[in-house]
């Protein structure tokens, strides 16, 4: 029975390494490898390169074969089974055939340039179009065909039909700004995780009555400040401040950036942003600590300025009633503007006045004064006797001079708190010089000399009394102005003195010891004295921060926070000029960054992430 047992015997298997460790002296050598002969063209093959190795490569089917293969009998094989019908072909066959392949190759290579350069061309322009706020089909409608016929003039038919490669539909152009957006998004991103930043905020609504959130942020980027829009969101529901809060919140977390290294934030005295309670500022303090609210600048400007006595109240309310009833009609105001051109006035139509505009009533009030024999002559021939009577009344015509003065020179204080790069101190300085002024033009009006108001001083000269009726009345507004600044401009500019000029000003009382140590070090390096002349005061200050961090972070929270949401009231004109009745539903933010953003776009590394199209 023993043979219909199977027996089974164990076989040890060896190592991995013991099983493909070749025995002693008898290891496999390398196979050389062989390189491509000319004459193996006559077998129907070049050489090709795949990778860093040299491999044939059939010249009738294109195929390349492994590189083991570089030998007369397997290309001669490839021949006789794959292409029977050229075997016996000659050598000059087999030339022509590499010389077409080569000739479609460069072609090939050709085409690819071209459509990198197209691509290229197709992100430029769609960044010019986002700059100058145009609609996305302007590039199609417009830039091509005016760009073929200059191209077609200056150079000729040949040229221009190259620019009809550049792809610039509506929907790429749409694509572009969307990338490009996210560039420069992505690079002020990564500029922001290790900076201190400050933030200023404020809500627009578009032509399709729609909320939106805008904010800007400012950070130093290589020892210089740095201003670029943030985000512009839309609000959903509610403005409140609870809802503003949750979109801020939402994308500095989703971008990871850090409350902590908020130390500024800026908007309006509105109470959803200013409440101390329950106001975005106080739900971004919760956040961070150390982030200095300021109420904007020129909001505060514009309430001191806001209030007036009951007499000259009366004069502006006046005006206001006389421009309606030009402007409000159209007949009237042709009327009207064919008089003053008539009468040879520099203008021909009074403004629109407007509560919500900062420069309005100081434009309105000079416009008329300006206009006011042309004004009192179209009432008259409109029968509005009692309304023209005003306007030959000495009275009113001094309020009104008197107003027209000193709401310009508010205008002219408002332009200068106006503009990028403000900071609190220059802001405060400027505050500060308007409250001088208002000083001193009290104490000339007790004298009394007028000679500061020139359209209250053209037409005193006209009337026998002169201005004395009216000076009671002036110096009460003047000193109400006065106290009105006091109360929304509380902070003298003499505490950021030892910013402004710290190698003259004395230390701050609320400084530390260790701060005013090193404020005397800084103060005694004749280099510093040398640097801070040539230059600017920010640069100044982060320059010096590294050598003494206290005093430098100090300033650093004084010059980094905004002083007026100035650029969020330019952001919310780039809006009304982006999103206009025929573009209702446009996305408003990628438009608006490509707009505003000082920072340049990577055209390049856009250009490489994508695969490029010739239009179609």
């Amino acid at each position: 029975m023993d043979k219909f047992v199977t027996r089974t015997t164990k076989v040890v298997e060896p190592a991995p390494a013991e099983r493909h460790k070749p025995d002693g002296p008898h290891q496999p050598k390398s196979q050389p490898k062989r390189k491509y002969d000319e004459g193996y063209l006559a077998l129907g093959f070049t050489a090709t390169a795949v990778g860093a190795e040299e491999r044939p490569m059939c010249v009738l089917c294109l195929k390349p074969l492994a590189a083991d293969s570089m030998r007369p009998n397997k290309l001669r094989r490839h021949l006789e089974t794959t292409h029977p019908s050229h075997v016996n072909k000659s050598i000059d066959f087999f030339q022509r055939k590499l010389a077409e392949y080569r000739q479609q190759e460069n072609r090939m290579i050709k085409a690819a340039s071209v459509n990198g350069k197209a691509q290229m061309a197709s992100y430029r322009v769609a960044y010019r179009i986002a700059q100058c706020k145009k609609p996305h089909t302007i590039a199609e409608q417009l830039i091509l065909p005016a760009a073929l016929d200059m191209v077609s003039v200056m150079l000729d038919e040949t040229s221009a039909a190259k620019l009809k490669a550049v792809p610039l539909s509506n929907d790429t152009i749409a694509r572009r700004i969307w990338d490009i957006s996210s560039d420069l998004e992505e690079q002020l991103i990564e500029k922001l995780k290790e900076s201190r930043f400050a933030l200023q905020v404020d809500e627009a609504t578009d032509s399709n009555k729609d909320c939106l959130f805008i904010s800007y942020v400012r950070f130093v980027n290589c020892e210089s400040l740095c201003e670029e829009l943030l985000f512009c969101k839309y609000i959903k529901n509610r403005a409140t401040a609870d809802e503003l809060f949750k979109i801020m919140d939402s994308y500095l977390k989703e971008h990871h950036l850090k409350w902590e290294n908020c130390v500024g934030f800026c908007s309006d005295g509105a109470q959803t942003m200013a409440g101390s309670r329950k106001g975005l500022q106080a739900l971004i303090k919760r956040v961070a600590p150390d982030a200095h609210w300021t109420h904007c600048v020129i909001h505060r400007e514009a309430l001191a300025s806001r209030q007036l006595s009951p007499e000259l109240n009366e004069v502006l309310t006046e005006v206001v009633s006389v421009v309606n009833f030009i402007k409000i009609r159209p007949l009237k105001a042709r009327l009207f503007s064919a008089l003053c051109e008539e009468m040879g006035a520099d203008h021909t139509s009074v403004l629109f006045h407007s509560e919500a505009r900062w420069l309005s009533r100081g434009k309105v009030l000079s416009r008329v004064f300006e206009l006011r024999a042309e004004i009192r002559m179209f009432l008259e021939e409109e029968h509005m006797y009692e309304a023209a009577s005003k306007f030959c009344d000495e009275q009113f015509l001094l309020k009104l001079a008197y107003l027209s003065d000193v709401f310009g020179k508010l205008n002219e204080l408002n332009l200068q708190l106006q503009g990028k790069d403000k900071h609190l101190p220059h802001l405060a300085d400027k505050i500060t010089a308007f409250s001088r002024k208002l000083e001193v033009w009290g104490r000339r009006l007790d004298q009394p000399n007028i000679d500061v108001f020139e359209n209250l001083s053209e037409v005193a000269e006209t009337t026998d009394s002169g201005a004395t009726t009216v000076t009671p009345c002036i110096k009460q507004h003047i000193s109400s102005l006065r106290g009105l600044f006091k109360k929304y401009f509380p902070i003298n500019s003499a505490q950021y003195a030892w910013v402004m000029d710290p190698f003259n000003a004395a230390a701050p009382a609320d400084f530390s010891s260790a701060e005013e140590d090193q404020l005397i070090e800084m103060t005694s390096d004749s280099t510093l004295r040398l640097r801070f002349k040539a230059q600017t005061l920010s640069e100044f200050w982060f320059g010096v921060e590294r050598e003494y961090p206290l005093i430098g972070q100090r300033a650093a929270c004084i010059l980094l926070p905004f002083a007026t949401p100035y650029l969020c009231e330019m952001g919310c004109s780039a809006v009304a000029s982006l999103k206009t009745k025929y573009r209702s539903q446009l996305n408003i933010e990628h438009d608006l960054r490509v707009a505003v953003s000082s920072l340049q776009p990577c055209f390049e590394k856009m250009c490489n992430a994508k695969q490029a199209h010739c239009s179609h």
